[in-house]
């Protein structure tokens, strides 16, 4: 997975330096964010949208046909409209994800602020996500922004990682500390 996860990376970073790029040249960057954000929350929304993204059998052209439609219908900033339409003719919609935390990651960083990965059992409520955010704004110093993952396996509890520093109270660590602990007294 982690091998699967920083070739995701590599396919991914150029074009979210392009898009930061792009959007910054044209003093866009607050409007790409927030329609990248829209088309994150669909994709996390929508798993019939989220199969076509990543479907190795629908070609690039036709994916490319398919969201120019989607787009029609949609009030999308229209670098991102023609963003979209670029990646799936380049066959890179499957990394469409891992692209916008990189442009999000680039455009905290221009903003002076932290992007910390949250990892939580089910969706963090909006309050709770605030509530973290203040809280990791006042041990760290900067203003933290935070790009939340679900992962059910983790029973309950997160798991926080900002930089290298990764903070984890999740109850399914918690249980297998709990298991080899009872395997030594045993």
């Amino acid at each position: 997975m982690a091998a699967q996860n920083s070739v995701l990376t590599q396919i991914a970073r150029p074009y979210a330096s392009a898009l930061f790029d792009l959007a910054s040249s044209e003093n866009q960057l607050a409007s790409v964010e927030t329609s990248l954000s829209d088309v994150s929350r669909l994709i996390g929304e929508s798993a019939d949208f989220s199969r076509f993204l990543r479907s190795p059998v629908i070609s690039g052209d036709d994916k490319a046909v398919a969201l120019d439609a989607l787009l029609a219908k949609a009030t999308t900033n229209p670098l991102v409209a023609n963003f979209l339409k670029l990646i799936a003719r380049n066959g890179r919609l499957f990394a469409l994800d891992t692209i916008i935390v990189g442009f999000r990651e680039l455009a905290a960083k221009a903003r002076g602020e932290v992007t910390a990965e949250v990892t939580s059992a089910a969706p963090l409520t909006g309050e709770q996500a605030n509530a973290l955010a203040e809280t990791l704004k006042a041990k760290i110093g900067k203003t933290v922004t935070l790009n939340q993952f679900v992962d059910p396996s983790l029973i309950g509890g997160l798991q926080v990682k900002v930089g290298s520093q990764m903070i984890d109270s999740s109850l399914k660590t918690k249980l297998a500390a709990m298991k080899i602990a009872m395997k030594e007294v045993g």
